[in-house]
């Protein structure tokens, strides 16, 4: 039996504790490189991640798996160098709103390279999806920055890793996925994190630490709402984040409401639901049928 109240409001707090973690970054990114900034997330997050890798010295990993990890490694290394530097060039608000284009990108690669059917739904989903970045952008009508550009780049990469995840998933266990990716990114993040890195004291290893807990917290969250409701109950959910990042960034930040972003962020949040609930009507169609 499905709980979409129980899935809401555990997708209500995922959402919460992801623009926690967000505004973190933000906070401290003024001080610290990005490149840094993104090895110490993933640094101190590695106690909560190292449990989870029991399974893999029990059973280990093939070569392929252990070069999708890699890959995933990898691709999602580069996603979050990109979407640290995007969160200390754009207002919280638009990296919020572009976050929402990742579930439209896996969409499309999932149809490209995972043999996915091409349904018309989904090709409508990415479509709306584009003209919501085209809202928020506005090419033309004002500057698209470096922090833009930035963005639409670890949207891309970071739904590059779900794709590869995806595939992983069907081969060991979820929790070694994660484990894995956590590693990997911490090793993958060093090198840049030498190159640029500057002092820094117990206030800021105490903050990195702190969006280390939130997003832990947050993917916990998100796991229980999946658990708890169908995607298409608790997805609408998500666009709250995006509310929550305009009072806060105006708030602690004193970035300027931009009604354009909360309407481009609104069109992609829909397309993202839309497909999400006949996705959901489908299985269950399939399932009774």
């Amino acid at each position: 039996m499905t709980r979409p109240l129980a899935g809401i409001v555990w997708m209500v707090l995922s959402g919460l504790f992801f623009v926690g973690m967000t505004a973190i970054v933000k906070h401290v990114g003024s001080d610290v490189p990005a490149a840094q900034s993104a090895f110490l997330r993933f640094a101190l997050g590695l106690p909560f991640a190292v449990p989870m890798l029991w399974p893999l010295w029990r059973t280990g990993v093939t070569a392929g798996q252990a070069r999708l990890c890699a890959l995933r490694g990898a691709v999602h290394t580069l996603g979050v160098l990109l979407w640290f530097f995007a969160m200390t060039r754009i207002p919280l608000a638009e990296v919020t709103a572009m976050n929402y284009l990742n579930p439209i990108y896996v969409t499309l690669g999932a149809a490209l390279f995972l043999g996915e059917r091409w349904e018309a739904r989904r090709l409508l989903a990415v479509g709306a999806a584009l003209v919501g970045a085209l809202v928020i952008l506005r090419p033309g009508l004002r500057a698209v920055e470096p922090g833009h550009v930035a963005m639409l780049g670890a949207s891309l990469l970071l739904a590059s890793g779900y794709l590869v995840a995806k595939r992983l998933s069907g081969q060991v266990p979820a929790t070694v996925v994660v484990g894995m990716l956590s590693a990997t990114v911490t090793l993958g993040l060093l090198p840049f994190a030498v190159a640029v890195w500057v002092p820094v004291g117990w206030a800021e290893i105490g903050w990195f630490f702190g969006t280390a807990c939130f997003a832990t917290l947050a993917h916990y969250c998100m796991t229980r709402a999946f658990a708890a409701a169908p995607a298409g109950a608790t997805q609408p959910a998500t666009f709250l984040q995006l509310v929550w990042s305009v009072l806060l960034g105006a708030v602690a930040f004193g970035e300027p409401v931009d009604g354009w972003v909360i309407l481009g962020g609104g069109i992609i949040m829909a397309a993202v639901s839309a497909v999400a609930w006949r996705e959901a009507v489908a299985r269950r169609v399939a399932a009774e049928g």
